[in-house]
């Protein structure tokens, strides 16, 4: 647990950066810290791009911003091969998804083959060139926004391919104290001189460290059972309750049960407990399985929505 008190710093710092947006902060660091991907879902101007591109500055790592267009090309990506005019040879050229913290901008703008390029990347963290397969970076993080008021134009990603991803972050508009904070930061940022820059950042030694603690900590059998259970839920749901039955086509793949384990573990350690407990697990439930669920018709057409049947099913769920 050492080295909690350097990592409670960098969120204390991007939470004076970006304002009123907590839950995302918490998220993106539960994410680098659990070795996954972030899906963040929030209209314009919500700073998903500015917490990202912060982050980078508070740790020594490589940051590159892919913007997501109809045009864009897997190999716009991943790189591609370069002919050497001076001795007729191919040297391949790496793409942006060869860096440490990757922000896919607007990833349901382009098409399926570059999601696909790039979400290959991610699950097997390497790059297949020719016959040759190259590794990224040990420390790799990538932050896909989508935007979700603007769907003339976009590619929604499959589900097989949202599995991917750790977490799926909602985020809403700051409330209006917050907005004030944010007018007075932009102002402060804008004078002459001023720099924000974090001091001490974290190095990849120190998070793979905290990665360590993480997988340490006490998780009770009992615990572990609830975990299991509320997947369970999410593919029996009969056996739970009529109504959600009714309401979940296909359930939380085993995919989800790592990342309930994996963020409850990182949500326990940034709270400095040596022990998971239910809590973390509830905490970060909606986060892990709402891009997870496959909702029937009935529910749709009702117009609910995911987190409204994830609570059904912690309510319906006994707590170990």
């Amino acid at each position: 647990m050492g080295h909690l008190s350097k990592i409670l710093k960098v969120r204390d710092w991007l939470n004076t950066q970006i304002i009123g947006q907590e839950h995302l902060v918490d998220r993106i660091l539960i994410s680098l810290l659990s070795d996954g991907h972030l899906l963040v879902e929030g209209a314009p101007g919500l700073a998903k791009t500015k917490a990202i591109k912060t982050l980078s500055e508070a740790l020594i790592g490589e940051f590159q911003r892919i913007q997501f267009t109809p045009d864009l090309l897997p190999s716009d990506i991943t790189g591609t091969e370069i002919y050497r005019a001076q001795d007729g040879s191919f040297q391949f050229q790496k793409g942006p998804v060869f860096h440490n913290l990757i922000l896919a901008d607007e990833i349901n703008r382009a098409p399926a083959k570059v999601q696909s390029a790039l979400l290959e990347a991610m699950a097997e963290r390497t790059v297949s060139v020719g016959n040759r397969t190259l590794k990224l970076p040990e420390l790799f993080l990538v932050m896909a926004t989508q935007n979700p008021i603007e769907q003339e134009g976009t590619y929604s990603l499959p589900e097989a391919q949202l599995d991917r991803f750790l977490m799926k972050v909602k985020i809403d508009y700051p409330d209006s104290i917050s907005e004030r904070e944010i007018l007075r930061l932009v102002r402060s940022e804008s004078g002459p001189g001023v720099s924000g820059k974090f001091e001490n950042p974290l190095t990849e030694s120190e998070i793979f460290a905290a990665k360590r603690d993480i997988l340490g900590l006490h998780m009770a059998d009992a615990v572990e059972e609830y975990i299991v259970a509320l997947t369970m839920a999410t593919r029996n749901p009969i056996n739970y309750s009529d109504t959600i039955e009714n309401q979940i086509d296909f359930g939380v793949s085993p995919r989800g049960t790592i990342a309930l384990d994996l963020c409850s573990r990182a949500n326990a350690y940034m709270l400095g407990k040596t022990f998971v407990s239910p809590d973390d697990v509830q905490a970060v439930v909606h986060d892990v399985f709402r891009h997870r669920l496959i909702l029937s018709f009935e529910a749709e057409a009702q117009g609910i929505d995911p987190d409204e049947v994830i609570n059904s099913i912690v309510a319906s769920v006994a707590v170990a």
